[in-house]
């Protein structure tokens, strides 16, 4: 018996709308980065990107557990001298929810040309309204 297969010119791909609201924001990411990868279809193959788009929205209102909102950090640096920046977890959530978002499910994708390209087919939006109906997401709920 041979094992599946799957190519990438045969790849049916579908829509998922996540709705953050209330729900934690590791959990969210999960989810988004398991669908992104194709993990959760029976035809995966883990050197093919199977996987699904996927729609967040609401995503000012992920929650973070404990106090990670004061403690955990996010760093950027400008490749320059002293260009080191800092920022809690609370002022990305006031000020980029979105960026805060898509760096948790990015940190859960592989690190190369197939996860970049994976990376590609998320989308994050602060708010419940989102431009993608013409593609009729289907609503997906997180455990």
């Amino acid at each position: 018996m041979t094992s599946f297969i799957q190519k990438k010119e045969t790849v049916d791909r579908k829509w998922y709308v996540i709705d953050a609201e209330g729900k934690p924001l590791g959990r969210v990411a999960a989810q988004a980065a398991r669908v992104l990868r194709g993990k959760n279809k029976p035809t995966f193959t883990p050197h093919i990107d199977c996987g699904d788009f996927i729609i967040i929205v609401n995503a000012e209102k992920a929650v973070l557990t404990g106090n990670k909102l004061d403690n955990k950090m996010y760093y950027n640096h400008s490749q320059y001298p002293g260009g080191l920046r800092e920022r809690t977890a609370r002022e990305m959530q006031e000020r980029y929810p979105e960026e805060m978002v898509r760096r948790a499910v990015k940190g859960m994708l592989p690190k190369n040309r197939l996860g970049r390209q994976m990376y590609r087919k998320l989308f994050v939006y602060v708010g419940p309204e989102h431009k993608h109906m013409a593609q009729k997401p289907e609503v997906m709920e997180v455990k």
